[in-house]
């Protein structure tokens, strides 16, 4: 899952958020949040402990069908948490008696057959992806941008995959090259910046910081094929490179406006910017 994913780490069920993670081809859940969800209480790891003892006693190994896979805790790094795939979090969820159990079972199962169906058919993946940014105040117009831009990001990636870097450690490092050559910060410089946290930065820049994105990855992408660059000190170079040409283009709109393009607002934090973006829908 990419970082351009991260909303769709998170579900949400009756207004309690569920994490979930995809992992062989199948949605995993965290089973500390489901427990949550079921049984409101207030220390759902503990809960979690006993449930496992209780499993267990019933002939049902919890320890061969959960899966520890890493989500974002509460501090906003990336955590090892129980997880279980859909037909697992059924069972557990049998084993916890709550009124709400057969809701969920039914949430469950369409939040899982969504995903299937997204894999068959992507547009589908992107028109909910357009819904769910539309539910949270974002225009018709900067969607538009966000979405281009994450499939500019994909087929950048998909590219350094084949040339041998490796994912997360170095995309990092990558997309670092051109966020730094482009707005003069890396992505985390970026979001401290911008007073964010664990949320996605993207999905809080404007028109322009979404444009110069997009230019510094995609001129990244057509040098990288056009150079063959292979292994990460060449694939930095290129990543270099072509954020100083989203750089250069970002100081020359600086000097025409006489002012910076960088931005310390929240996209959605600009009331004004997203009715006045709305009027040219």
């Amino acid at each position: 899952m990419t970082n351009d994913a991260s909303d769709k780490s998170l579900a949400v069920f009756q207004g309690k958020k569920i994490r979930r993670v995809w992992h062989d081809d199948e949605w995993f859940f965290s089973v500390v949040d489901i427990v949550e969800v079921l049984t409101d209480t207030s220390v759902p790891k503990r809960y979690w402990s006993d449930l496992k003892f209780k499993l267990q006693e019933e002939g049902f190994e919890a320890y061969d069908k959960i899966i520890p896979l890493k989500l974002i805790a509460e501090d906003g790094k990336l955590r090892f948490t129980d997880c279980a795939r859909t037909k697992i979090a059924f069972r557990i969820i049998q084993s916890i008696p709550s009124p709400k159990a057969e809701p969920f079972k039914l949430w469950l199962a369409k939040v899982g057959y969504e995903r299937v169906q997204e894999i068959q058919d992507p547009e589908l993946a992107q028109k909910r992806m357009k819904e769910l940014y539309r539910a949270k105040g974002y225009s018709d117009v900067w969607i538009e941008k966000r979405v281009r831009g994450i499939a500019v990001r994909d087929e950048l990636t998909l590219e350094w995959a084949k040339r041998e870097a490796k994912q997360e450690k170095d995309f990092a490092i990558l997309t670092s090259e051109i966020s730094q050559a482009t707005f003069g910060m890396t992505p985390s410089e970026y979001k401290e910046f911008k007073g964010l946290t664990n949320q996605n930065l993207r999905d809080h820049m404007d028109d322009i910081e979404l444009i110069l994105t997009m230019l510094g990855e995609a001129t990244t992408t057509r040098l990288t094929k056009d150079r063959d660059s292979k292994e990460l000190p060449a694939l930095k170079q290129d990543a270099k490179d072509r954020g100083d040409v989203a750089g250069d283009t970002r100081k020359n709109i600086e000097k025409k406006l006489g002012k910076s393009i960088i931005s310390s607002e929240n996209y959605l934090d600009a009331p004004e910017k997203r009715k006045r973006l709305g009027k040219t829908n």
